[in-house]
């Protein structure tokens, strides 16, 4: 599951690779917008964590993964 993460002040995207499905994401993301001076935190498929202030938080997308074909299309 790729998820891209905006945060304010900040022009590129954090953008995250993670085995959790989307409900889980948005569950752990309604955790932390529910308490003051919450932490959004997601743990990568490398077994990294990112960790946001909700509070800097402009926008959360959560996409499927996507099969990307390999290859130059075409047939001999």
């Amino acid at each position: 599951m790729e998820i891209k993460i905006g945060v304010q002040s900040v022009h590129r995207e954090i953008i995250v690779e993670t085995d959790l499905s989307a409900e889980q994401i948005e569950e752990e993301l309604r955790k932390a917008l529910a308490t003051d001076k919450g932490v959004f935190s997601l743990t990568d498929t490398k077994g990294r964590r990112v960790l946001v202030p909700v509070a800097s938080l402009g926008f959360v997308e959560i996409g499927e993964d996507e099969q990307r074909a390999v290859g130059f299309g075409g047939t001999l």
